[in-house]
């Protein structure tokens, strides 16, 4: 069966010697992650799970920054609307459906964070199997930063990664950091100049596609048992909260004040 992947508008794959590329291909808006892009974000892990000539996948940005996370115009334009109302109700399905179909690619998955990933983009990152990262890039999920619950899989992975109590700081906190420093506290693999993640990751991916592929996926995925079931046991609850927050006045108004460049004020509303 031969994958059509022309058909994603946002996404780009290459493939190469058994090695895909596939790249969040929004530069000029820092690959924010809204809607449709979320969308073939669900789909294309199917499609390269089943691609017999795709033997790892590298996962990266287009242009200077892996991800932005959420598209943060878009939050503010959909606030009270009916497009909002949806939105809340269908994204909680469709994120366990992201996450759920990247956790079940048998092939090796290596993130090259070639620059900020904040957000959503940070734990897209966090959910590959290694993650090799700029050490200059910006690092974190600043979902309250934003009026936001971390829900849309940062309560899940964080505390896996570094232990409840750093991620409760981090994530309350909203706190971004370096590349490097992501790297020393075991949240990321590699941290390396940003004009060698490219390299790095492809040095990688060729190794990983040189050994025997049963064995590295059987051994993939017997870890990967883990992380399922932490995402079963906590993500309903957290996208859940999310989508309560996303309905918040303190939401709207810290998207305003991001767009109109001012102090956003809370109310806890």
């Amino acid at each position: 069966m031969t994958i059509d992947y022309a058909r994603y508008r946002y996404l780009t794959v290459q493939r190469d010697s058994g090695i895909a590329t596939l790249t969040l291909n929004q530069a000029d808006k820092r690959n924010a992650i809204h809607a449709e892009m979320h969308a073939e974000l669900e789909q294309v892990w199917l499609d390269l799970a089943s691609d017999r000539e795709v033997g790892v996948i590298v996962f990266t940005g287009a242009g200077q920054t892996f991800s932005a996370g959420g598209d943060i115009k878009r939050m503010a334009s959909r606030f009270g609307t009916d497009e909002g109302w949806q939105y809340s109700l269908e994204i909680p399905a469709a994120t366990r459906r992201m996450f759920q179909n990247i956790l079940e690619v048998g092939q090796p998955i290596i993130a090259a964070v070639n620059g900020d990933a904040v957000g959503l983009g940070a734990t897209l990152a966090l959910f590959c199997d290694v993650a090799i990262i700029a050490d200059s890039a910006k690092f974190g999920d600043s979902h309250v930063k934003v009026g936001l619950v971390a829900g849309d899989g940062g309560a899940v992975i964080w505390p896996l990664l570094v232990g409840p109590a750093r991620a409760k700081e981090f994530l309350m906190r909203g706190k971004l950091i370096s590349g490097a420093e992501a790297c020393s506290l075991g949240l990321l693999n590699h941290a390396v100049p940003v004009d060698q993640v490219m390299a790095r990751a492809m040095e990688m991916a060729e190794e990983l596609n040189a050994l025997p592929p049963l064995a590295v996926r059987w051994t993939k995925l017997s870890v990967n048992k883990w992380i399922k079931h932490q995402l079963n046991l906590i993500l309903d609850a957290s996208i859940g909260y999310e989508m309560l927050s996303i309905n918040s006045k303190d939401h709207h108004e810290a998207t305003m004040a991001f767009i109109e460049k001012r102090k956003p004020v809370y109310r806890g509303q």
